[in-house]
This record gives C-alpha cells, sequence and structure tokens, in this order.
C-alpha cells in the first residue's frame, strides 16, 4: 500500500509546503509515500530521502499530446502501485488521476486548496470530485460552494502547523513589516504596498520586506517609485529560511483578495509575529484569527483599514505583544501530528 501525492509541481507556495510536511510525517511512521509531479520537476521543500518524487511530464503549454503523454505516464505509475491510496491536491491533479487511474484498483481523496468560486472550469472539477471518495475542504464556509451532491463527501482538515517552529522572538522587534506571497494578483500586494505608503507617512523608520516571487515582481516595483517608497521597500525573493528571517518583525501582513488557508500566516502567528490578515473569503484567514486577540482582521481591498491596523501595531506595545502571545498557541490546535492522522482517518487507513 503506499499513498501518492498528486499535484503540478512543487515550487516554493502553500500547498506544496503541506504536501512536502505530510509527505515527511508519512515515511517517518514507515508508511511507503510518493509525490506524483505532473507538470514539472521542482521540490522547493526538504523531502525526507524516503519519500519517493515520480515525474509524470512538464507543463503542456494547452498541447493536447503532451497531456496524453502525462496520462500515460501517470496510468504507468499507479500500474505499478495497485491498491494505492490517491491524495489529489489540485483540481488537475484530481482530472488527469481519474482518467489515468481508470480500472485500476486505487482510493482516492481530493483536497481543495483555494477558492472554490475562483476555479473557472468547474463542471469538470466536480466531475472530477465526484470520483473521489472524500472531498477535503479547508475551511467550513468553502462548502457552500458545492452542490449537495458533493457536500455529502466533504470533511474539513485545516493546515497544519510544522514540528520544529522557532520560538517567539524575545526583545525589541525590528521595524519592518513582512509579507510572504507569491506575486501574483490573487495576493494583492498592491493594496499592500498602498496601505505602506499611508503608514510610512507616519512610521518612516518602517521598512517593508516581500518574500516571494511572481510575474508582478516588476509591475510592484514600479508602483513602490510612483508612491515614492521604493527605499523602503525590499524584495526579498524566495527563501528556503523565511521564517528565521521573518521571526524579530514588527508585523506579518496578510493582503490577499481570497485565499484557501495562507502557511505563512499561520507560521507568523505560531512563531509569535503579530498578523494583521484580510479577512478573505474563503474563510481561511478567520479560522484561525479571533479579530483583536491573536491577529487582526480587516476588509478585503480597505486601504484605510489595513493601513490603520498597522498604526495600531506599531503605536501600542501592549497590542503587540497581546497579539504575539495568544497568536504561538494555534500550536496545540494544529499539530502536524493531528492533521496528519485526519488525512489518514478520512482515507481509511487508520481508524
Amino acid at each position: 500500500m503506499k499513498i501518492i501525492f498528486v499535484l503540478p509541481d512543487m515550487p516554493g507556495g502553500g500547498t506544496e509546503r503541506v504536501v512536502a510536511l505530510l509527505a515527511n510525517e508519512y515515511v517517518k511512521r514507515g508508511y511507503q509515500t510518493a509525490i506524483l509531479l505532473f507538470a514539472g520537476n521542482q521540490t522547493a521543500y526538504p523531502l525526507d530521502p524516503k519519500v519517493e518524487v515520480h515525474v509524470a511530464g512538464q507543463a503542456s503549454g494547452g498541447s493536447f499530446l503532451v497531456r496524453l503523454k502525462r496520462i500515460y505516464h501517470m496510468r504507468k505509475f499507479y500500474k505499478e502501485n495497485k491498491g494505492c491510496y490517491i491524495f489529489a491536491f489540485s483540481v488537475m491533479g484530481a482530472v488527469f488521476s481519474v482518467f489515468s487511474a481508470f480500472g485500476i484498483p486505487h482510493r482516492m481523496l481530493v483536497s481543495e486548496r483555494n477558492d472554490p468560486t475562483k476555479f473557472p472550469q468547474w463542471k469538470i472539477r466536480n466531475w472530477a470530485y465526484r470520483k473521489a471518495e472524500k472531498l477535503v475542504l479547508q475551511t467550513p464556509d468553502m462548502k457552500e460552494c458545492f452542490p449537495e451532491n458533493l457536500q455529502k463527501k466533504v470533511v474539513v482538515i485545516p493546515n497544519p502547523v510544522a514540528d520544529g517552529m522557532p520560538e517567539p522572538f524575545k526583545g525589541e522587534r525590528k521595524k519592518r513589516v513582512v509579507s510572504v506571497a507569491r506575486l501574483q494578483p490573487q495576493k494583492n500586494h498592491k493594496l499592500l504596498l498602498k496601505a505602506f505608503a499611508e503608514f510610512v507617512k507616519e512610521y518612516s523608520e518602517y521598512e517593508l520586506h516581500l518574500f516571494g516571487i511572481g510575474e508582478l515582481e516588476e509591475e510592484l516595483r514600479r508602483q513602490a517609485k510612483q508612491l515614492q517608497i521604493e527605499d523602503r521597500v525590499m524584495f526579498r525573493g524566495f527563501s528556503a529560511n523565511v521564517k528565521e528571517e521573518i521571526r524579530d518583525s514588527a508585523m506579518f501582513v496578510l493582503s490577499s483578495d481570497y485565499e484557501g488557508i495562507s502557511n505563512s500566516m499561520i507560521e507568523a502567528l505560531a512563531m509569535g509575529v503579530p498578523v494583521i490578515a484580510t479577512d478573505c473569503p474563503a474563510g481561511g484567514s478567520k479560522t484561525y484569527i479571533q479579530n483583536g486577540v491573536n491577529g487582526i482582521l480587516t476588509p478585503v481591498g480597505d486601504v484605510k483599514a489595513l493601513s490603520t491596523a498597522m498604526k495600531r501595531v506599531a503605536e501600542d506595545p501592549n497590542l503587540s505583544e497581546q497579539l504575539s502571545s495568544n497568536g504561538v498557541k494555534i500550536k496545540e490546535n494544529y499539530k502536524l501530528k493531528k492533521i496528519a492522522d485526519r488525512f489518514l482517518e478520512e482515507a481509511g487507513i487508520i481508524q
């Protein structure tokens, strides 16, 4: 019996981070575990040497022939692992697995990792999801996005907090606002830059550090220059050691228009970095944050509200300490072992 995680590729990102955590946890427990990549060969996060990585294809670029070859190689891998448990952590991973594993003994669980309303090809997605035994969602709000026949398959499993998180920083925090997210429209860094431009008028000693890569970097650099804050905004790119780099920061900001659950937000909370996040669909931020207690929630797209929240944290050391000390408590509720067990239970591997 083998557990096979299926996703397009594993560059830096939240879904990829969760897959790496779960795969490493399962091989430690003695389960045969593989990661099947069907549109690339990157593995940005550390993997236990016992985790098998199998590449079944590259990005198709819309090519029908490339997709057929992908299905052929995926099917060959599934034949070699009859009776496997497929954990599809992407919509197209589920779609291609339905085709490639047809007639081969297996059990499939699919996990939706983003706001379901943002996926345009919802008909083929729902068709593939109906073939799975369970549909794992990250938040209760996501359930209402699916038809009734799929809601019956739904289980809600939030993201885990990784073991071995750095201890909360003690001392005077650096005057630095940090964000850890891909530089793409969903994350709405434009909102963050506008809010920071307002914030820094009163708190000119602060810097904004953006960790992440993406297609919007040059556009965001131009925006920072237009806002006359280019000397206060640092584009840090991808960092494999980002947790250590942000743990002593004054605050972490998530400015997304929509999310599944932000892993970087979870990690910031668990390290005691004061967190400000947009209360975006599909409910990931409010799953972990109790507004004003262990973090601050702001409306999506609201520059003034985000800037005001940043000012509150900067000017009130007591609030900053409260958010920090309460934030770390999420580690108990979302331990990796608990979340890993939930996936195994829903797949029928353990009782």
